[in-house]
C-alpha cells in the first residue's frame, strides 16, 4: 500500500482502538513497576559516579489480586540500581499483567531503564507489547491479539503515553501496519504514525 494521504488517514482511523486498548495495561504495568523499586536513602559519600549500588540477579516479583490469582509479574536477569540518578536498569525484562475483567497483556525488551523521578520508563532491544485477544460483548466484536514490535518504546505512566522515533510494527488478526515513529495516548484514546505508513487492515465486521 503506498503512503499518500487518503490512506494514511484512513489506517490512522482503522488502528486508532487497537494500540489504545494495549496502553492502559501498560500504563498500570509501569506504574506497578514504579512501586517495586523504591530507592534506597541516598549515600552520603559525595560520590558521583555512575556506578550501581545495588545488584539482583534473577529478578521476580509477583503480585496477587484480593483472592490470591496472579495480577502481576515482573521478572528480570538482572537488575541494577544506581544512587547518583536514582535509576534502575533491568536486563532481559518482562512485566505481565492478568486482570479479571480484561485479555492478558505483557511487554518484553532486551533492557529497561526507570528513571529516578518515575516518569519516564525506555525499553530497549526487541520490544515486543502484547495483549492477548478480547472476547466479545454486548457492545464490541471479539478482537484477536494485537502485538507492537520496535526497537525502542518511551513510556510515560502518568501521562500514559507510549511513543517512539524507531521503525514500529503493529499487527493484529486484521492486517499488519509499519511506520517509522508513533505516539499513542491512552486519555485521548488517539494514535499517531509519523512517517513511512504502510501496510492493510481489514475493518472490524
Amino acid at each position: 500500500m503506498s503512503d499518500n494521504r487518503p490512506t494514511r488517514s484512513w489506517i490512522d482511523r482503522a488502528t486508532a482502538w487497537s494500540p489504545v486498548l494495549l496502553l492502559g495495561g501498560l500504563a498500570a504495568l509501569t506504574y506497578w513497576l514504579d512501586a517495586q523499586v523504591q530507592p534506597p536513602v541516598p549515600r552520603r559519600d559525595g560520590s558521583t559516579r555512575h556506578d550501581p549500588d545495588i545488584v539482583a540477579e534473577g529478578v521476580r516479583v509477583l503480585k496477587l489480586d484480593p483472592e490470591g490469582r496472579p495480577l502481576q509479574l515482573l521478572s528480570a536477569r538482572r537488575a541494577e540500581h544506581f544512587a547518583d540518578d536514582q535509576t534502575t536498569d533491568f536486563t532481559d525484562i518482562t512485566l505481565a499483567e492478568t486482570r479479571q475483567g480484561r485479555p492478558p497483556f505483557k511487554i518484553t525488551a532486551s533492557l529497561a531503564t526507570l528513571t529516578g523521578d518515575r516518569e519516564n520508563v525506555y525499553f530497549k532491544g526487541h520490544v515486543r507489547a502484547i495483549r492477548e485477544a478480547t472476547p466479545a460483548t454486548a457492545k464490541e466484536p471479539a478482537s484477536g491479539p494485537l502485538t507492537i514490535s520496535t526497537e525502542y518504546l518511551h513510556v510515560l505512566p502518568s501521562k500514559e503515553i507510549v511513543r517512539t522515533d524507531k521503525a514500529v510494527t503493529i499487527t493484529d488478526p486484521r492486517g499488519i501496519i509499519n511506520a517509522t515513529g508513533m505516539e499513542a495516548d491512552n486519555k485521548a484514546k488517539t494514535i499517531k504514525f509519523k512517517s513511512g505508513v504502510s501496510g492493510h487492515m481489514e475493518p472490524r465486521k
